[in-house]
């Protein structure tokens, strides 16, 4: 009988137990229950993966408490800048936005551009304009606006310096207390195809249009039905220059390692060498998961109907 299977994160980084209040702490636990609840639900229900990823991701980014959707933080210029994508392992089609503003849930953008565009990657006002067209939700500025965020921002505006999300107040402190708060989904439904989709609001006072890897197909967000589903977090950059998520899939088709085991070695070995700190969510046909970070701590969670049901956030 094919197991079905759901993992979900809500970013990587320095998370500490110490540094987390217990109301916190319930609070991200909630949140990344409640993802989970309406992902696996409908799981159950026998929907698609992309649909289950999808829906997972959109309770993430309706959560002020993630760096995605409504508590996206604040670029150079004091706006919210969001990028997602979303990839069907089974045909291989995948949708992606970039640069997107005022768009309540950026993963329902990326859905409509797979299937409704003729494309794959949407960016900027071409994408906001393509929402609007699809009758896509959106949000005025204020929507977006957290005291938290904002505060980020205020201590960084007149810099040159940019941060991935944080969980501390000093910017001398950014480097050491940092988290990225990237959220994301990997799904297999109950007919074997699976599906991968991640959102995220970027860097703190972000610069030019800065893209991380999030909605880059084979860096940040990748599924095949032949391999894994892969959704990533972590510093952008070193994730683009080693084409994480396709890594990956490549060393389960090509060197026939299985899904824990070719996310070992992007995690652990290809990323550290690029100096790569985070982590990646993965399912394959089968409905095995695998959660890997080379972080503090992964807000993670998983269910599958072999009995898998885990809700976790530090390194234990």
């Amino acid at each position: 009988m094919q197991k079905i299977s759901l993992a979900i994160h809500g970013g990587a980084g320095t998370i500490l137990k110490e540094d987390m209040t217990a109301a916190l702490e319930k609070a991200y636990l909630q949140a990344l229950q409640d993802s989970l609840d309406a992902g696996y639900s409908l799981l159950e229900k026998g929907a698609g993966a992309v649909e289950v990823v999808k829906a997972a991701t959109v309770v993430l980014e309706d959560n002020i408490l993630f760096n995605a959707g409504r508590g996206s933080v604040f670029t150079k210029k004091g706006a919210h800048e969001m990028d997602a994508a979303i990839m069907d392992g089974k045909y291989r089609t995948a949708g992606a936005v970039a640069g997107v503003r005022n768009i309540r849930n950026p993963i329902d953008l990326a859905e409509k551009v797979m299937r409704n565009s003729n494309h794959v990657f949407l960016s900027g006002d071409g994408a906001i304009d393509f929402a609007i067209s699809q009758g896509i939700a959106l949000e005025p500025d204020e929507y977006f606006f957290s005291q938290f965020r904002y505060d980020q921002w205020k201590q960084m505006m007149d810099s040159n310096s940019y941060a991935l999300d944080h969980s501390q107040q000093q910017v001398e402190q950014l480097m050491k207390d940092k988290k990225f708060g990237t959220v994301g989904a990997v799904a297999c439904d109950q007919h074997g195809n699976i599906a991968a989709a991640t959102s995220t609001g970027g860097m703190t006072n972000k610069k030019y249009g800065r893209i991380g890897d999030t909605p880059i197909i084979g860096a940040g967000t990748y599924a095949n039905n032949k391999t894994c589903a892969i959704s990533c977090t972590g510093h952008g950059e070193p994730f683009i220059r080693a084409v994480a998520a396709y890594d990956v899939s490549c060393l389960v088709e090509y060197k026939g390692l299985s899904l824990q085991e070719a996310m070992q070695e992007v995690v652990n070995n290809k990323l550290l060498a690029l100096e790569g700190e985070g982590g990646m969510i993965g399912v394959d046909a089968a409905g095995n998961v695998a959660m890997l970070f080379n972080s503090a701590g992964m807000y993670r969670a998983a269910r599958s109907s072999n009995g898998l049901d885990m809700l976790k956030i530090y390194g234990d």
